[in-house]
């Protein structure tokens, strides 16, 4: 049975040593100048700065430069991951569970160097196979985020697979599960490359 065709970003499952995992993360700021929307399953990267008046959200206040801040990352090798949105912290009861663009909020990002994404490939010139397993593949961002769903539509590039070091993700294994396969569109497990990790890798940003 064909794998389905539903990508839904990068969502956490468990630390690299096997240990489960809590969901935990930490706060980061998106101001009104991004013009990019985020959802929870889109990589992100630190934007260098931090928020410079108050934010409240439901549950607490985020004084002045307490929260740094992130944009949605780059796709392909020179761009740096610093983890995955997990959820937008919301303002009222009706706000949004994903970022519009242009809109001041506060996301929750899976941000643990170790932890292990499930993500769909995107099987544009050809599937991935058992034998790209360890090598290292870039994000792609082809399908935009649902504002139904709420849901990222990011994928892995399977046309990026390789051994290259400066590649965004490192392959570790088909998700075990009945309804995967070797085939496009697998679910597939993967970390962030550590060459790449803003909160592993040597440089400052």
């Amino acid at each position: 049975m064909a794998n389905s065709d539903t990508p839904k970003g990068f969502h956490a499952v468990r630390l690299m040593d096997g240990t489960p995992y809590n969901g935990g993360g930490n706060p980061y700021y998106v101001g009104t100048g991004d013009t990019v929307a985020l959802f929870p399953g889109d990589p992100v990267v630190l934007g260098g700065s931090a928020n410079t008046t108050e934010i409240q959200v439901n549950g607490g206040k985020f004084p002045p430069g307490t929260v740094p801040d992130v944009t949605r990352a780059t796709a392909g090798s020179t761009g740096d991951i610093l983890g995955v949105v997990a959820s937008v912290l919301s303002t009222d009861r009706d706000s949004l569970t994903y970022r519009a663009a242009s809109t001041e909020r506060v996301v929750f990002v899976h941000d643990h160097p170790d932890i292990v994404f499930e993500v769909q490939e995107d099987g544009v010139g050809g599937a991935l196979a058992a034998t790209n397993i360890g090598e290292n593949i870039d994000v792609i961002f082809t399908h935009a985020g649902s504002t139904s769903t709420g849901q990222s539509g990011a994928e892995i590039d399977s046309n990026t697979a390789g051994t290259g070091a400066t590649k965004q993700f490192r392959i570790l294994r088909l998700v075990n599960r009945e309804d995967n396969e070797i085939a496009t569109n697998a679910k597939w497990e993967v970390m962030v490359n550590p060459t790449r990790h803003q909160l592993r890798a040597g440089a400052g940003i």
